[in-house]
């Protein structure tokens, strides 16, 4: 049976924390486990009601790139996904739902990263005054359809927006 022997934070910062986890194995042997804990996030996959999906480009520095994504943002303290979801749709493409539904919760990346995905649809959408959170954001609208497309050919290539895209369409197209 596998052992927890020890945890140390070595990073705070103020989106996310870094620590190492010491387990020992049946076998005797040691690992040391590099573990980011993130409080959570949630996407939403908007849709009017003529079909086309609200997307959001973007630099992510990380990959150095714009990336087309679906709009997304972090929980914060104290905030259910649902919360968070309409928030964010509002700061980042100035829409409010009428109507929510949860599509699917994951785990981006569970070898490294305590991150759990909350996506949800987004639909009977109205515009909202609020602010634009990021200056370098813009908003694309295209068809759910051609969203699919980009995916297949990999000019949507986060994971969020993969996932969220691939499941509104299935959802979208068994309900009508």
């Amino acid at each position: 049976m596998r052992r927890d022997v020890g945890s140390r934070r070595v990073y705070e910062g103020p989106r996310i924390a870094v620590r190492l986890d010491e387990v020992i194995f049946p076998s005797g042997k040691t690992r040391v486990y590099e573990i980011v804990e993130h409080p959570g996030a949630v996407a939403i996959v908007p849709v009017t009601a003529d079909g086309q999906v609200l997307l959001v480009r973007q630099f992510r520095q990380p990959v150095g790139a714009d990336l087309l994504e679906v709009p997304a943002g972090t929980l914060e303290p104290g905030e259910s996904p649902e919360a968070c979801a309409r928030r964010e749709l509002a700061e980042e493409v100035q829409m409010v739902a009428d109507r929510w539904e949860p599509l699917v919760t994951f785990f981006p990346s569970p070898g490294v990263l305590t991150e759990k995905m909350y996506v949800f649809l987004a639909r009977d959408l109205r515009p909202t005054s609020a602010e634009r959170e990021e200056e370098d954001l813009r908003v694309d609208a295209l068809p759910l359809e051609d969203a699919r497309r980009l995916v297949d050919a990999g000019e949507i290539r986060d994971a969020k927006s993969i996932i969220g895209i691939f499941a509104a369409w299935e959802r979208l197209r068994t309900i009508g």
